[in-house]
């Protein structure tokens, strides 16, 4: 209850993109098991699937591109600054401005002692600051803690004069805080091994490591086809579109199509443009599939092959597995670096590697075992770090230091 001593309130608030509602979900359950109150502010159609049916979802409007994948719609061959401004000027200063509303009539309703803003899900930070809410951010990348636009300054000052126009539109004029990073808690779901030592908000910062709950089964896999004798490979780019996508994947399945025999492989292909009909070579050892259960099956693989998303390689090295990184955009390049740094795989280029090149980055992550070992080292720190247990830690102090509010400081009613 709202009176009880120890019971507090937490909002997150999340972008429709699942990557970015995942972490919160172990996060949600912890405190809900310390007997605090959690609701989530975003698409309930996406957040309840997630969370499950008894999960209390604040309905935030969504601009149309925010209706579904943005790879659906980003041109395949954007890269660089042009894939960043499409990024922020068509996705998410639009979605900022969509969710506001429904974020301020989630505060106001559910009345939370702290609001937790997904990076990417600005008008969280905004409106919290405008109605003197405390708030949390949480960081599913670690891309922004790097300092990654300061070599490009006209780019980083055009990304400034965005998030001031925000301000202005949904915000407090008067505010100061960037959106990106809280000034009171920055939760960032991994560790200073893989992400290296931050040069951005670092005193804020909090390395809590992944964030791991159980998800809705996916059906079907056939669990029984997995030999363990020989190492297994798992090939997905999480939510890439099948425009961009199927070339690589295609790649992909000629160099594991040669290793048959050795290694077997699982291929997510959610688009199936795959050729797998017939007069096609019998993929005894290449299993073509449109979704997996990934946390149960990372368990059971020897070696990743991705994109470089944030939450598929922090989820490969939370079960030590070694990975072949292909980057195309945003921050995937930056996590790649990270991976290829702290020695726990290999990185390829998404738009150019042949199969005999993916094959030899392949046999690399499996053979040699140095790759391996760092896995294994990333994993420890990941483990140690304390996820949703060390998270929810940090989120419980921050809610005790907003009971404590200065009597200067107007209360919500007063706003």
């Amino acid at each position: 209850m709202r009176g009880a001593a120890s019971g507090r309130r937490f909002l997150f608030v999340v972008p429709p993109l699942v990557g970015h509602i995942n972490p919160t979900l172990g996060v949600g359950a912890e405190l809900v098991a310390r007997g605090h109150r959690v609701a989530w502010a975003g698409t309930p159609e996406v957040v309840g699937r997630l969370a499950g049916d008894g999960a209390v979802v604040f309905r935030c409007a969504v601009p149309p591109l925010g209706e579904g994948d943005i790879s659906a719609v980003r041109p395949a061959d954007a890269r660089g600054p042009g894939a960043l401004k499409f990024l922020w000027e068509r996705f998410l200063v639009p979605l900022a401005e969509a969710m506001a509303p429904g974020v301020r009539a989630a505060v106001e309703e559910f009345r939370p002692d702290v609001v937790v803003a997904d990076q990417q899900a600005v008008a969280g930070g905004l409106v919290a600051e405008r109605l003197g809410v405390r708030w949390a951010t949480s960081a599913t990348t670690s891309a922004e803690f790097t300092g990654a636009l300061d070599g490009m300054p006209r780019v980083g000052a055009w990304l400034e004069g965005l998030l001031e126009g925000l301000r202005t539109r949904i915000g407090d004029p008067a505010g100061t805080a960037d959106p990106r990073f809280s000034p009171h808690l920055v939760l960032a779901f991994t560790t200073e091994e893989l992400a290296g030592r931050p040069v951005r908000a670092a005193e804020r910062i909090r390395f809590v490591g992944p964030s791991i709950a159980a998800r809705p089964a996916a059906p079907g896999f056939p669990w029984h086809w997995l030999d363990p004798a020989r190492p297994a490979v798992l090939v997905t780019l999480g939510t890439v579109s099948a425009d961009a996508g199927a070339r690589f994947l295609a790649v992909c399945q000629d160099a594991t199509r040669a290793r048959a025999g050795r290694v077997q492989t699982v291929l997510v292909d959610p688009a199936g443009g795959l050729d797998t009909g017939p007069g096609t070579p019998l993929d005894d050892d290449v299993l073509v599939v449109r979704g997996v259960p990934q946390l149960p099956l990372l368990a059971r693989v020897a070696a990743v092959v991705c994109h470089a998303g944030h939450n598929t390689v922090c989820e490969a090295l939370w079960h030590g597995v070694p990975l072949v990184v292909a980057p195309i955009r945003d921050d995937q390049p930056v996590v790649a670096g990270q991976v290829v740094a702290a020695g726990a795989g290999v990185r390829v280029r998404f738009g150019r590697v042949t199969a005999a090149g993916l094959g030899e980055a392949l046999d690399a992550v499996l053979y040699e075992p140095g790759h391996r070992a760092a896995a294994e080292r990333i994993r420890a720190s990941f483990r140690a770090a304390g996820g949703a247990t060390a998270a929810a830690g940090h989120l419980e102090r921050l809610a005790a230091q907003a009971a404590t509010r200065p009597p200067s400081q107007p209360s919500l009613e007063e706003r």
